[in-house]
């Protein structure tokens, strides 16, 4: 006879306590709230971006704020730095408990018969390629300790077509195949993997539009809105925890009922 896990209210300010979580592309944005999220509930954070001077001042703040964390320089493309970031994580923390692999980037805007395929190469690299060789340095350690967790940013466009980004919804599509397998893997371990898929987040970047661009944007949400990190930071952390126990190889979108048109 199976049994039903007794229900109790978390302690948000200590759910994460005693725990490492490593999360790439965190020197900003979504990779940074997350971060910040982790750390209000009680983990040992590792801010690992590309941008080493980015990493460094987000850790120091995380640090002021009384969150024991570090920065690493990472380079997702590259096997042995992601090795050298999770090696990091564990060699400062004393293991590692939690990953997030957000890092990623978006490429130019063309039809697919036009897109330079240069620019091709490094966006799936980025993308899908980062999100593989994270996972495959971090299931080893959380399969040694036989617990874990790990949340791979995908997107909407995981989930559908956007003209004009064939290397962006290829690489995100990929990440949901990934984050399935692994899944499937890597359960019976006691470790989950799950995915999101962030709308339009309202980023410095997208707010330099022009008002009529940003407007159409918004208009493509039926929330009426865009999106803002710390929501999706929210949903990240929650799969994550513990009170996400038996969702394993999922995909959540959090996009102001992009997707639902």
């Amino acid at each position: 006879m199976s049994t039903t896990p007794a229900t109790t209210v978390p302690d948000y300010a200590t759910e994460f306590a005693g725990k490492t979580a490593l999360v790439t592309g965190a020197a900003s944005g979504i990779g940074l709230a997350t971060a910040r999220r982790l750390g209000a509930g009680g983990a040992n954070v590792v801010i690992a971006d590309y941008d080493a001077e980015g990493a460094e001042k987000a850790a120091a703040a995380l640090l002021a704020d009384g969150v024991k964390a570090a920065a690493v320089a990472v380079d997702v493309t590259e096997p042995a730095s992601v090795e050298a970031a999770v090696r990091f994580a564990v060699d400062t923390f004393g293991g590692l408990d939690l990953a997030v692999n957000n890092a990623g980037i978006g490429g130019e805007s063309k039809p697919t018969g036009e897109y330079d395929i240069d620019v091709y190469n490094r966006v799936v690299r980025t993308n899908l390629d980062g999100v593989f060789y994270s996972m495959r340095y971090e299931l080893p350690v959380l399969a040694a300790a036989g617990a874990g967790a790990i949340v791979n940013v995908a997107s909407i466009l995981g989930s559908v077509g956007f003209a004009g980004s064939p290397a962006y919804v290829a690489a995100k599509h990929g990440v949901v195949g990934l984050t399935k397998t692994a899944a499937a893997e890597y359960a019976a371990q006691g470790i989950r993997v799950n995915a999101v898929g962030p709308g339009f987040i309202d980023t410095p970047l997208l707010q330099k539009m022009n008002k009529d661009d940003y407007d159409a944007l918004v208009s493509l949400h039926p929330a009426g809105r865009l999106g803002h990190s710390d929501e999706v930071a929210e949903l990240i952390v929650f799969l994550l925890s513990e009170r996400a126990s038996f969702i394993h190889g999922s995909y959540h979108l959090v996009d102001g009922a992009y997707t639902a048109r």
